[in-house]
């Protein structure tokens, strides 16, 4: 199953109802427990990230706040408060489609290697980041004319 294809789907049905196109599907032993999508303006929470979505769901899942062995699929980097909830939910790894330019490379890996946190996150680019690119850049451009 091509699980950052699920994601890139969740983000596309995020901008279809306004909201930022990022979409993360959670998956452990090769199989999906949880998906999640930018939902902040339905729901007018600023914590309502794709990410924090699908951490939620899946501790509800599994009963358990950590998540050893998962690994985030996400179609942008992380933010930092993001990356804050994947270290400390003890998520294995994260893969994401598209680099955020506001990132300067540096503070995600900070937050990711940090040795202020027991847990350390693997971090590496994936597949689809010119169309989650793309995809951020046309809602944007969609949200300026408006």
């Amino acid at each position: 199953m091509d699980f950052m294809k699920q994601a890139l789907n969740l983000a596309k049905k995020s901008a279809y109802e306004g909201e930022v196109p990022i979409g993360a599907v959670l998956v452990l032993d090769g199989k999906i427990i949880s998906r999640g999508r930018n939902k902040r303006e339905k729901t007018q929470n600023a914590l309502h990230h794709a990410e924090i979505i699908a951490i939620d769901k899946a501790c509800r899942k599994l009963h358990s706040w950590r998540l050893d062995n998962a690994v985030l699929y996400v179609t942008l980097e992380p933010c930092p408060m993001c990356a804050g909830a994947i270290a400390n939910a003890r998520i294995k790894k994260v893969i994401y489609a598209a680099k955020d330019a506001s990132n300067n490379g540096e503070l995600i890996e900070q937050i990711f290697s940090s040795t202020r946190l027991n847990h350390k996150v693997e971090y590496e680019q994936g597949d689809y980041s010119q169309e989650s690119s793309e995809l951020l850049t046309s809602f944007f451009k969609e949200k300026r004319k408006k």
